[in-house]
């Protein structure tokens, strides 16, 4: 297509006032405006992050929760609990540590 066909047929948009201001108002939503497309779609992509993140803490949670009371309803759990994760021991009682690498 030449340059003259290329001409007829933009030169009626051009001169159309409502195809300018379809225009001008899309690249003001999409670049210029305080809530612009491009920010909306980063901020609802952390805001789906979020929610995936907010979903694993609340099963960390749940976890937490349930080992928490199996530990307050047995004392030998939650002495083999102190034994393991704070190496605690009984006044009698020699402590080995074994580490893996």
């Amino acid at each position: 297509m030449n340059w003259a066909g290329f001409k007829k047929y933009i030169q009626p948009l051009i001169s159309n006032k409502f195809f300018l201001a379809f225009v001008f108002f899309m690249i003001w939503l999409v670049f210029i405006d305080q809530n612009n497309l491009i920010d909306r779609f980063q901020l609802q992509s952390r805001i789906n992050k979020l929610e995936q993140q907010k979903e694993r803490y609340l099963i960390e949670i749940e976890q937490n929760n349930r080992k928490m009371e199996e530990l307050q309803s047995n004392t030998e759990n939650l002495e083999k609990f102190g034994r393991e994760e704070y190496l605690m021991k009984k006044k009698d009682e020699v402590l080995f540590i074994v580490e893996e690498e």
